[in-house]
């Protein structure tokens, strides 16, 4: 039997929020936990819709901050999956900021979210291959291996040596001793 394969566009999700007082530092920012709680909210709802199974957070990595989101700005995050491996799924988020009254719309952050899909019992569940049908899904979904790797090195769940997409990017077998 074929495994299941799903497109890129059917985990989007995007989640729009409202800054409010309540959201922000003393500086009148959003403050970057309510926005990365956010974000963890819109990457599971894409990483659910993906498995078609409950999913819990496995790691955030590499969450940038451009520019600050200001009080009564609106918040747009949009999450996809952008590979999925054997049981986890990595989502990466696009974040941007609306000065409402203005009508400008400007990038605030970008991140990577690492989800595992779970059955009922609680355990690891196989998740659906991914398949990117644009030149920029495909490139997101060719540096996702080496950004888990990353992410497994760092954790000490793989060894250096066995991060060979890592390695790739470093030594092309050319470099002399």
């Amino acid at each position: 039997m074929e495994p299941i394969s799903k497109k890129v566009s059917e985990s989007l999700i995007i989640m729009t929020e409202l800054v409010l007082p309540n959201d922000t530092n003393v500086f009148g920012n959003l403050m970057g936990g309510r926005l990365m709680y956010w974000m963890d909210i819109a990457a599971a709802l894409a990483a659910q819709k993906h498995a078609n199974a409950a999913v819990v957070t496995a790691s955030v990595d590499n969450i940038s901050f451009e520019a600050p989101i200001l009080l009564g700005n609106a918040v747009y995050i949009e999450a996809k999956v952008s590979r999925a491996f054997t049981t986890s799924m990595e989502v990466h988020l696009h974040v941007w900021g609306e000065d409402l009254k203005r009508q400008h719309k400007y990038k605030s952050n970008e991140a990577y979210y690492t989800f595992v899909a779970l059955n009922a019992t609680g355990a690891p569940s196989p998740v659906p291959r991914l398949m990117p049908q644009s030149e920029d899904e495909q490139k997101l979904y060719d540096g996702a291996m080496r950004r888990r790797q990353l992410r497994l090195v760092l954790g000490g769940k793989m060894k250096p040596d066995e991060a060979l997409e890592l390695k790739a990017l470093f030594f092309n077998g050319s470099e002399t001793k």
